[in-house]
């Protein structure tokens, strides 16, 4: 069967098909969405700033230190991340190759391994250290965790809600994309040029 008969996924066009009715659900979902998304950015950075750091964090076999767990599985996350976008753009047309049929299952697994990979990422950071702002990129770093994890909240929301704008993934898809290449920048990338490579 030859690839033309799996056209790359396009971005649906909803304009046509949206009703006077449909506009105001459209938008109350999209605000209940967002809403959702900010309650759990703010409950995050609310909950890292008044939780007493401990320091202390569950280690994993075979490396060498809990800042070694958070860095590469930060990393594994980061990476797969761009895997996520490229299998995105692939799906909606916006690369110069079509699209395999098992882009949108590498697409799908690649983001649910991404994200069980920043759970623990996120756990030893609000648990043994919490919300800190003693520096620039200590700030940022804090930052991007809580807008990474609402803005996950609002994409995986969204998914399984019809009527929405065929803008509102893609958007909150790169937002939450912005969101974990920050974290990387001002977590791995940081401790590999400062510390160092290592396990």
């Amino acid at each position: 069967m030859s690839q033309d008969a799996f056209p790359p996924v396009t971005e649906p066009d909803v304009t046509p098909d949206v009703t006077p009715a449909a506009v105001p659900r459209a938008t109350t979902v999209l605000l209940t969405t967002t809403a959702a998304g900010a309650a759990v950015s703010l409950a995050l950075g609310a909950f890292g700033r008044l939780h007493g750091p401990t320091g202390v964090a569950i280690n994993v076999a075979g490396f060498s230190g809990p800042m070694e767990v958070k860095v590469w599985l930060a990393s594994l996350s980061a990476g797969l991340a761009v895997v996520q976008l490229v299998s995105a753009l692939a799906m909606y047309g916006k690369l110069p190759v079509r699209a395999p049929r098992w882009t949108g299952t590498l697409h799908r697994w690649s983001g649910r391994v991404a994200f069980l990979a920043a759970v623990p990422v996120a756990m030893h950071c609000l648990y043994a250290l919490g919300f800190q702002s003693y520096d620039t990129r200590v700030l940022v770093h804090s930052l991007a965790g809580c807008l990474f994890f609402g803005a996950f909240t609002v994409k995986m929301l969204s998914l399984s809600r019809s009527g929405l704008p065929g803008w509102v993934l893609p958007v909150f898809g790169g937002v939450v994309f912005t969101g974990l290449t920050v974290l990387w920048l001002t977590s791995s990338l940081w401790f590999f040029t400062t510390v160092g490579v290592r396990f």
